[in-house]
C-alpha cells in the first residue's frame, strides 16, 4: 500500500527557512522596529497640537526668548513640554517632573519657575526666557561665563536649570553672601555635587552682573 501522507522535511529547513534566515530577522526586527518608534516619537514630538474640536486646545500669544509666538496648546500639557516638544527648546531638562529638583527652571516676566510645573497656557500674555535666550549672539551672559571659569558642572544636565536659577538669585538680590546664595539655590539640585563651584560661580558673576 502506498502512504499519500507527505514525508516530513529535514530537520534545519522546515518550508525553506534555514538557521542563518532566523538569526538574520533576529537581529534587522529590531533595529527596524527601532527606526519605526523613532520616527513616530519624531512625528508626536513636532505634531500641532489639538484641534479645537475636541474641546482641550487653548489659544496662547506670548514671547519666548524675545520671539512672538502664537499657537494652540493643549489644555493638559505643561510648559516644558511646550518647550521641549512643540518649540525644540531643549535647555530647560526634564528631572524629576515633580517640582523638586530644579532642572527644568525658566523665567516668567523675570521670575524663576519650575517649568514641569507650570502650564502652558499660563505663559499667555507674559515673557518667558529659557537658556537659550540668555547670551547675546556669541557672548556669553556673565553666569554662563562663571560657570565655565569656576567648572560649576560635571555631566552638565541640572546645570541649565542652575543658570537660570543663580540668575534670577542675584536679581532677586540673594546673593550677598555665601550662605545666603546656597540658601536661595537650594531647590536645584546637582546629583554630581558641584556646589561649590557653582557657589563661586554666583559670587562671580553677581558682581559682574551688578555693574553692567
Amino acid at each position: 500500500m502506498t502512504d499519500s501522507r507527505t514525508p516530513p522535511e529535514p530537520k534545519g529547513q522546515a518550508s525553506g527557512v534555514t538557521r542563518r534566515d532566523v538569526l538574520e530577522a533576529g537581529v534587522v526586527a529590531p533595529l527596524v522596529g527601532t527606526v519605526l518608534s523613532g520616527n513616530a516619537h519624531a512625528q508626536t514630538a513636532l505634531a500641532p497640537s489639538p484641534s479645537p474640536e475636541n474641546g482641550i486646545a487653548v489659544p496662547v500669544s506670548t514671547r519666548i526668548n524675545g520671539r512672538s509666538i502664537n499657537m494652540e496648546v493643549d489644555a493638559r500639557a505643561s510648559l516644558l513640554d511646550l518647550l521641549r516638544e512643540r518649540l525644540e527648546l531643549s535647555g530647560a531638562k526634564k528631572g524629576c517632573d515633580h517640582g523638586q529638583c530644579g532642572a527644568c527652571t525658566v523665567h516668567i516676566d523675570g521670575r524663576r519657575v519650575a517649568s514641569c510645573l507650570t502650564m502652558a497656557a499660563k505663559v499667555d500674555g507674559r515673557d518667558v526666557t529659557t537658556i537659550e535666550g540668555i547670551a547675546d549672539g556669541d557672548v556669553l551672559h556673565p553666569m554662563q561665563q562663571a560657570f565655565i571659569d569656576h567648572d560649576a558642572l560635571q555631566c552638565g544636565y541640572c546645570t541649565p536649570g542652575q543658570i537660570m536659577a543663580a540668575i534670577a538669585c542675584v536679581q532677586e538680590g540673594h546673593a550677598g553672601d555665601r550662605a545666603q546664595i546656597r540658601e536661595y539655590m537650594s531647590g536645584n539640585i546637582c546629583r554630581c555635587g558641584a556646589y561649590v563651584g557653582i557657589v563661586a560661580a554666583v559670587e562671580q558673576a553677581a558682581g559682574q552682573m551688578r555693574e553692567a
